[in-house]
């Protein structure tokens, strides 16, 4: 039986790639977004076994019921990539922006985490990804709540997988680390290097899902970064 899984955060970017790719390696795939033509778009190309719900993860009990409905439609999940996630936002404030980017990246992140680790417990197995980046590692101060939104979501898969080893359930906890990657999200940014083909980062990000690994470095390169960057003195990151 086809495996199913679901990505949060489907109508761009990785998102909209590893859609793509999880249908030619032959899931039956589930996608949200707030741009329900995108996801109109989406199923058309990829087909019946695409399916797709309109989701805005700010909206916390809206969107947990967009999850179970998608789920029934779907015949289960299997997999779930929680991907929505936004790097700035128009506001009348830089308060109101950062506060944005919390709600998206933080709390809708952490209900949708929640709502499917209970799932998997209740079925006796599964996966849940989440996509926290190499901007994760430090704070920076041109994306204050960027960072440390990232940084959240690998100390809270942390957590979890802990949490997940101790009661022994069959739930894997997979966090995937990117570096830069093309994407609306990165387009037209300065100072970037590195700068992955959305195709090869989603495959290699595939790859490591399948693999049920803990960490996922995008693209793998990026491994040595993260690696300099831990063994950094913090009074030299303070300066950058």
């Amino acid at each position: 039986m086809s495996k199913r899984i679901v990505i949060i955060g489907a109508t761009s970017g990785i998102g909209e790639e590893l859609a793509r790719q999880a249908r030619r390696r032959g899931y039956i795939t589930g996608g949200t977004g707030r741009r329900v033509e995108r996801l109109r778009s989406l199923k058309d190309e990829l087909g019946e076994d695409f399916h797709h719900v309109q989701m805005d993860v700010t909206r916390f009990e809206e969107a947990k019921k967009a999850l179970h409905d998608l789920i029934q439609e779907m015949g289960g999940m299997d997999i779930i990539v929680l991907n929505a996630g936004i790097s700035n936002y128009q506001a009348s404030s830089v308060t109101g922006m950062e506060q944005k980017v919390i709600d998206v990246n933080v709390s809708g992140f952490v209900q949708l985490f929640g709502e499917a680790f209970q799932y998997f417990r209740k079925q006796g197995h599964g996966q849940i990804v989440g996509v926290s980046s190499i901007a994760g590692l430090f704070g920076s101060s041109r994306a204050a709540p960027y960072s440390a939104s990232k940084a959240f979501i690998s100390t809270y898969m942390q957590a979890y997988r802990q949490r997940s080893n101790k009661i022994r359930e069959d739930i894997v906890v997979t966090d995937v680390i990117p570096g830069f990657v093309e994407s609306e999200m990165t387009e037209g940014k300065k100072g970037m290097f590195w700068v992955a083909k959305t195709e090869k980062a989603v495959s290699q990000m595939l790859d490591d899902i399948e693999k049920r690994k803990s960490y996922s470095y995008i693209t793998r390169r990026w491994r040595l970064v993260a690696w300099l960057i831990k063994l950094t003195p913090n009074w030299i990151l303070d300066r950058i």
